[in-house]
């Protein structure tokens, strides 16, 4: 049976969607893909859901793509494949989402993660992307998005040797947030989204995260910046964080990310991450 998705959404709109194949480590599938981009794409749809958390079932966060008897991870390509199977990545989700990599994460597996805002990752989690060692090459967007997130040496490191690093070298490396026992890591990872969905605004954080993965200029940044600040302070809730601040209390913030147009700040970021 292949990885499935399981997705469960609390009182106060953190959705975990947990990768759940423990007996092949959560291989990834193309229905494990299809099933977590649905996954994603009703995270952000749905105003209830405030942030995102994704992990692992059993001892792994995913050892990769599925390569057991009859899969096509390593079969000559369709006219239909991609190597960016997930639709939207987790950049897309207009919602914090964070990688709970509690496990092992290799190859698509550490790709996942990358695509994800935040990663808290298990100290002793093994981490690679071994394709270079499997005669491919990484996968989704990993040469734009670990770049990005650690630069071009470190990148160039785990992309070009394949090698196997630690989540504690992950932290040191800045591809991970923070390190922690395994055990930690899906109750902080959860804690942390708790703490964005009922403390800071849903429009605000959507807008924000829009810019922060886009790719414009230092100069578009700006624009983009001042186009948010007008959607929101034209709305109320700009009187609400302040007010919620002094009286030391929860804030209650009406403008909702489906209230938001497609493009929220300035042009909306149509290539890769």
């Amino acid at each position: 049976m292949p990885t499935t998705v399981c997705t469960d959404v609390d009182a106060d709109g953190v959705a975990v969607l947990t990768l759940d194949g423990p007996d092949t480590l959560n291989a990834i599938s193309g229905e494990t893909a299809r099933q977590l981009s649905a996954a994603y794409r009703a995270c952000d749809a749905d105003d209830r859901v405030r942030a995102v958390v994704v992990t692992g079932a059993g001892r792994a966060f995913s050892a990769g793509a599925d390569m057991s008897e009859g899969s096509t991870a390593f079969a000559e390509p369709s006219a239909s494949f991609t190597a960016s199977p997930f639709d939207p990545p987790a950049w897309r989700v207009r919602k914090l989402v964070i990688a709970a990599v509690n496990g092992h994460a290799i190859g698509i597996g550490l790709t996942l993660a990358l695509q994800c805002d935040l990663r808290f990752v298990a100290s002793d989690a093994k981490l690679a992307i071994p394709q270079v060692r499997r005669g491919v090459i990484g996968d989704a967007q990993s040469h734009h998005v670990l770049r990005r997130v650690a630069g071009t040496a470190v990148a160039a490191d785990l992309l070009l040797t394949g090698r196997t690093i630690s989540g504690r070298d992950a932290a040191q490396y800045g591809i991970a947030n923070e390190a922690m026992p395994a055990a930690d890591v899906l109750p902080a990872a959860v804690a942390r989204a708790r703490d964005v969905a009922l403390h800071a605004s849903p429009a605000a954080v959507a807008l924000s995260k829009s810019i922060l993965w886009s790719d414009l200029t230092l100069e578009e940044v700006g624009d983009a910046e001042t186009s948010a600040h007008y959607v929101l302070m034209a709305h109320p809730d700009v009187a609400e964080g302040p007010a919620a601040w002094r009286e030391r209390r929860r804030p209650e913030w009406g403008l909702r990310v489906s209230d938001l147009s497609d493009q929220p700040a300035g042009r909306r970021q149509s290539s890769e991450a």
